[in-house]
């Protein structure tokens, strides 16, 4: 039987990752949790540039195999799941019999002879990570202060990064509406928002700081890095737990994550900058309270 030490391993990493963020809620403060989430995710991705997209794919489907069949009979027939062909899309091998459909078909279209996809793919990853990587410097290197200089020329870089990223994402969700274990053109056009969300925000914080806005620059960049956790992690998390819930119906779970995870990734980013925001102006109005030139303070 094959066990799939990876698969495993980032188990492990994922129960890690939650006691992190727990213990990062009661300390408020998040860094380790950020900087566990940017390893993860460029261990995930990196997988696939060194050992190809086929067994890239076949782990990454091996991470959902597990919940996708519990309580699965082996013979059990599931609207949303499939078998293959001697289980190689899957890092379990011929462990689990049944994978989701969206899995089956993503596996076979990258071990087909399909070289332009596959360069798409792995064009789209490696951008893609070095703009997750890069952001953060970003937001904590602000442009504000002495590394102003670096800010604006590493902002260029990573949009061009950016830029690179999305095309490449693009142009391999075109080809989604001919599939339809994918859900069709629900999932091209999901994609397409998807990559409107990101590049958009993206868009309006450069736009804001080209017109002399810092302020609004501020705000559109964290709504961006908000895209970018929404659009990696957020997926994959939702999708970890739709997926089995919603096996029975095909690419439900996946058009759920396609569609939503972008714009959750930026709604939950703007909810965090503001409280962010508030508690910088609490401690600012209470000391404007106490100054001597405030009528209130001299009321007495």
């Amino acid at each position: 039987m094959t066990i799939p030490v990876g698969v495993i391993a980032v188990y492990v990493a994922l129960v890690a990752w939650l006691v992190l963020l727990v213990l990062a809620i009661r300390g408020r403060r998040y860094g380790w949790v950020i900087g566990f989430g940017i390893a993860l995710m460029l261990v995930l991705n990196v997988r696939y540039l060194v050992e190809g997209a086929p067994a890239g794919i076949a782990f990454f489907i091996g991470i959902y195999d597990v919940l996708n069949n519990l309580g699965l009979a082996p013979d059990a027939k599931v609207a949303g799941m499939t078998a293959c062909v001697d289980g190689q899309c899957s890092a379990w091998g011929e462990r689990f019999a049944m994978h989701t459909t969206w899995g089956v078909a993503f596996y076979q279209r990258f071990v087909a002879d399909a070289p332009l996809r596959s360069m798409l793919l792995y064009g789209h990853l490696l951008f893609n990570s070095l703009v997750f990587v890069l952001m953060h410097v970003q937001m904590l290197r602000t442009g504000s202060g002495a590394h102003r200089r670096a800010h604006k020329v590493l902002g260029r870089v990573n949009f061009l990064l950016l830029t690179l990223s999305v095309v490449c994402a693009v142009w391999l969700a075109s080809e989604h509406g001919a599939v339809p274990q994918y859900g069709g053109r629900l999932s091209e056009f999901g994609f397409y928002s998807m990559a409107a969300f990101v590049y958009g925000t993206a868009v309006m914080g450069v736009l804001a700081i080209r017109s002399g806005d810092r302020v609004a620059h501020r705000v559109w960049m964290w709504r961006f890095v908000g895209t970018m956790w929404g659009s990696f992690w957020l997926f994959r998390v939702m999708l970890f737990v739709l997926d089995p819930l919603l096996r029975e119906h095909e690419a439900v779970a996946l058009l759920i994550c396609i569609w939503s995870s972008a714009p959750l990734g930026m709604l939950i980013a703007e909810l965090i900058r503001r409280r962010i925001d508030a508690s910088k102006e609490l401690p600012l109005a209470a000391m404007r309270g106490l100054s001597p030139g405030n009528g209130v303070a001299g009321a007495g």
